[in-house]
């Protein structure tokens, strides 16, 4: 069981806190990770090409699972193998995610065809209902493909 950690806001505003508990780069990228990507290992994680540093994932994956939105579980068949899933209050973040995502792909040059996100747009209840069943029922697949492309490939930049 994650030790709870003492956390005292800086102030009352939801969005300060929010950002607290999950708003930097690495842990956003994590959350992504676990929820469209079906990531679930460190090793997942150190190889998604986000060129994350072991201790800065290490200390993010610690975070995360102290503010409960992941949790750990050794693999049963290797007890030195954790796996991470997405608690209920992270699986909670999908509208915000895909929002994220969404609003990315518009207006910044990204390796995101743009076909597949306006898909996701036009169906923002399947996507978030697809992500929360995929989660219920510890489905891994992925629900986007990984970018690799880079910026530029799949311009929705000033659509």
């Amino acid at each position: 069981m994650p030790r709870k950690a003492r956390f005292r806001p800086r102030s009352g505003c939801p969005v300060s806190i929010s950002l607290e508990r999950f708003g930097d780069r690495w842990s956003l990228l994590i959350i992504r990770d676990l929820m469209v990507r079906g990531y679930r290992t460190f090793k997942d994680f150190q190889e998604s090409g986000e060129g994350i540093a072991t201790n800065i994932l290490a200390d993010r994956l610690r975070r995360l699972e102290t503010c409960g939105i992941i949790a750990a579980k050794k693999e049963p068949a290797d007890g030195r193998k954790i796996n991470y899933r997405l608690t209920e209050k992270g699986i909670a973040l999908a509208p915000v995610m895909l929002e994220l995502l969404i609003w990315g792909a518009r207006y910044e040059d990204t390796g995101a065809p743009c076909a597949v996100i306006e898909n996701m747009a036009a169906n923002r209840e399947w996507v978030l209902s697809e992500a929360q069943r995929r989660w219920q029922e510890r489905d891994p697949t992925p629900l986007l493909p990984r970018f690799d492309d880079g910026p530029g490939k799949h311009s929705g930049k000033n659509k």
